[in-house]
């Protein structure tokens, strides 16, 4: 079958769209549809180059780039007659319900962190599995409810929560069981606090559930500028020339948000603040909320496998290394772990997998496909 942008290209020759002189006009019967779906030329623009239509071809076109020729189609559509067409409008401020639910986390995480400080033997079981159940229920709910305008709902599949919820544990118990796991153990549970045998290190989840509110709001500031890049902008590499530093903004926001909650979260909890960990974390998880709520939730689905399981086969490499004859498996773990300390393990998974998904956000999201406005939902408020 004959592709979209082979049909554009056709489209575009001298006399295609069998005979006729004006190939503008062939163009606009092969995306009527979009043409007369869209609220404004800017999505046009988007759709014709979600399927491939350039600068170059609309320069086939008589026109100089893709939005001057989708302010053609846009208004050879007729509008009068029928009903009324939704205007576009400017990205409403953020509700109080919204506020309320993207604080939420933050504000269970800090109570199920107090229940583990403040409570002892049986009670702080129950206190922190409450607490924790509480902290991941609100987590749903706030993504849930979507993102800013000009993106699409996306909540998080079985799949990308399950990588996500790996990631965090590893966090929290990971750097522990891989120091004890070299030098011959565990010999018990995980604890708190100082001196035991497998420490579980707080102030790296804590920072980062705190940083759920400043990391949608830094989707936002990118989502909502972008949006109105698209409208400004006079040619395709024109956006993406102005959207890139707008992405590079809004991920050092966000680092610099949970760079100081980590250094305030590890000096109360009397933790080392693993800012390299944390960092690559962060970033990893804040890059794909972004590409998913853009509508590109593959790439960061597969990337949270990966460093998933890279994470898993780095301890099962370790345990693995005592059987007999299998000591040389957990050899390039330990070398790591001696040189970078057990940190460096998540330092090296996570950071390679946040700048493999920062590449890719680069290429995708400076496309102004990206940013068309997605329909509303059938029913509700998603965003």
């Amino acid at each position: 079958m004959t592709g979209l942008g082979e049909l554009d290209r056709e489209s575009a020759r001298p006399g295609a769209g069998r005979g006729t002189a004006d190939p503008v006009k062939a163009l606009l019967h092969r995306h009527r549809e979009l043409c007369e779906r869209a609220v404004d030329p800017l999505e046009i623009a988007a759709g014709l180059e979600a399927h491939g239509v350039t600068d170059r071809t609309a320069a086939r076109f008589k026109h100089r780039d893709v939005f001057s020729l989708a302010e053609e189609l846009y208004a050879r559509i007729p509008r009068d007659g029928g009903t009324p067409r939704p205007a576009a409008t400017t990205a409403p401020g953020p509700r109080a319900g919204r506020v309320v639910l993207t604080l939420l986390p933050g504000v269970l995480g800090l109570a199920s962190t107090a229940a583990l400080r403040l409570t002892h033997g049986p009670s702080r079981v129950c206190a922190v599995a409450a607490g924790v159940l509480a902290t991941a229920l609100a987590l749903r709910a706030a993504l849930r409810r979507g993102g800013p305008p000009g993106t699409v709902p996306a909540p998080p599949t079985t799949g990308t929560a399950a990588w996500t919820c790996w990631l965090l544990g590893y966090a929290l118990l990971g750097d522990g069981l891989l120091r004890t796991a070299i030098t011959g153990g565990p010999d018990g549970p995980p604890t708190h606090g100082p001196g035991g045998d497998w420490e579980l290190t707080v102030a790296p989840v804590l920072a980062l559930i705190l940083a759920f509110a400043p990391g949608a709001w830094s989707v936002r500031f990118f989502a909502v500028r972008a949006r109105r890049k698209v409208a400004a902008s006079r040619g395709l590499e024109d956006f993406a020339d102005s959207v890139r530093p707008l992405l590079f903004g809004s991920l050092a926001l966000f680092l610099g948000a949970l760079a100081a909650l980590l250094t305030l979260c590890a000096t109360v909890l009397d933790e080392s603040p693993a800012h390299h960990e944390v960092l690559t974390l962060g970033a990893l998880l804040f890059l794909a909320r972004l590409l998913a709520l853009h509508g590109l939730p593959h790439a960061p689905r597969t990337v949270l496998a990966t460093a998933s399981l890279a994470q898993a086969a780095a301890l099962a490499t370790v345990f693995a290394a005592r059987l007999p004859g299998c000591g040389a498996l957990g050899t390039p773990v330990e070398t790591l772990a001696a040189a970078w300390g057990p940190g460096g393990v998540a330092v090296l998974v996570c950071g390679t997998a946040a700048l493999a998904l920062l590449i890719h956000a680069a290429r995708t999201l400076t496309r102004a496909s990206a940013h068309a406005q997605p329909e509303a939902p059938p029913q509700g408020d998603s965003t």
